[in-house]
C-alpha cells in the first residue's frame, strides 16, 4: 500500500507490501513505528531489486519520502537516537505480542488475535534496521509468526486452537494441516513464504497458507506475565588494581572548523551506507546524492 507522496509498489518488489501496509495503519496511531516500517521496507526493497526502472524510481523516491518524514519528526528522540528509536520499536513490538499472547492463552481466538501475532513479527524483523536481533527477540518472531498461522488454520478448518505453547520437543506437536495433537510428528519446520501466504493486503483479510505451518523445534515459552520483565540486574564486576593506561588519541580537528556531535557522525555515516548500496546497482545517481549530503554535512553540520 502506498502512502501519499508514494508510487505503487512494483511487481518485483512485493514482499515488502506487508511492511508498507503496517507502516500506513500506524502514520497516525504512532508514526515513529510508521518510519522505521518504511525504512526496512527501504532496505529490504534495495537488497530485492534496484536495477529494474520502476523498483529504481520508487526506491529513490522513497529515500526522498524518509528524509522528509525524519524531518517532520526532528524532535523525536526515537528518530534522532537509534538506541532510542530501537527502544520505542522494541517495546511496541513486544506490547502487541503480548497482547496476542494473552488472548491465545485465554482461548479467545479470532481473527484479530491472528493478525497481531502476525504484526508482532512483521515488527520483529523491522528491529533489524538497529543490527542483529537478540536469541529472545529471534525466538518472539519465529514464534509469533507460526502462531498466526496455525490459528488462522485452525479457524479457516473449524477447528479449536490449542491455547499457549505447543509440547516440547519429543511430545505431542500438531500434524502438518491439522489442529488435533498426534504423536510422533515432531521435527517439522516452518516455511519460509509464511508472510507472502497469510495476509492479502488488498482484502485485508487473511488468506490460508500455501504449505502447513507447524511448530518450530524447540518453540519459544512466551512469557505469562502481561508486562515485558527486564532482565535482572548484573552483580558489579569485581574491582582489580589494574594500571590505567590513559588514552591519548584524539581525532584530527575538522577541516572546515566545525563542531560535530555524534548523531552528525551517524547521519553521514547512514548517507554512505545508502550511497554504498546503490553502488552495488550501479546507480551513480542516488549514490552520487547521498554522499553530496554526506560531505555537505561534515563540512557544514547541517543537511539540505
Amino acid at each position: 500500500m502506498a502512502a501519499a507522496g508514494l508510487p505503487a509498489i512494483p511487481p518485483n518488489l512485493k514482499a515488502i507490501q506487508h511492511y508498507m501496509k503496517t507502516a500506513t495503519e500506524h502514520d497516525k496511531r504512532d508514526p515513529i513505528v510508521a518510519y522505521y516500517c518504511r525504512l526496512y521496507a527501504m532496505q529490504k526493497g534495495m537488497e530485492i531489486d534496484m536495477k529494474s526502472p520502476d523498483c529504481r524510481t520508487f526506491l529513490v523516491t522513497m529515500m526522498d519520502y524518509l528524509e522528509k518524514a525524519k524531518k517532520e519528526l526532528y524532535e523525536a528522540d526515537a528518530i534522532q537516537s537509534e538506541v532510542v528509536g530501537q527502544a520505542h520499536m522494541e517495546n511496541y513490538a513486544l506490547k502487541v505480542f503480548l497482547f496476542a499472547d494473552n488472548e491465545d492463552r485465554a482461548a479467545r481466538f479470532n481473527k484479530n488475535v491472528v493478525k497481531s501475532f502476525y504484526t508482532a513479527g512483521m515488527l520483529f524483523d523491522v528491529l533489524t534496521v538497529f543490527g542483529e536481533l537478540s536469541e529472545d527477540i529471534e525466538k518472539n518472531k519465529k514464534y509469533a509468526k507460526w502462531k498466526a498461522a496455525y490459528i488462522h488454520r485452525c479457524l479457516k478448518n473449524g477447528e479449536t486452537p490449542i491455547p499457549g505453547p505447543m509440547a516440547e520437543e519429543g511430545e505431542e506437536d500438531l500434524v502438518a494441516g491439522g489442529g488435533s495433537p498426534q504423536p510422533g510428528t515432531s521435527g517439522m519446520s516452518t516455511s519460509g513464504n509464511m508472510e507472502n501466504s497469510l495476509y492479502t493486503p488488498s482484502s485485508g483479510s487473511f488468506a490460508p497458507p500455501t504449505t502447513p505451518q507447524d511448530p518450530p523445534q524447540n518453540a519459544y515459552q512466551p512469557p505469562p506475565q502481561n508486562a515485558y520483565q527486564p532482565p535482572p540486574q548484573q552483580p558489579a564486576p569485581t574491582q582489580y588494581n589494574h594500571p590505567v593506561v590513559p588514552n591519548t588519541w584524539t581525532p584530527a580537528p575538522n577541516p572546515a572548523g566545525v563542531q560535530l556531535t555524534t548523531e552528525d557522525f551517524q547521519k553521514a555515516m547512514k548517507f554512505c551506507k545508502y550511497a554504498s548500496s546503490a553502488l552495488q546497482y550501479e546507480d551513480s545517481k542516488t549514490a552520487v546524492d547521498n554522499l553530496q549530503k554526506a560531505l555537505q554535512l561534515l563540512t557544514t553540520g547541517h543537511q539540505s
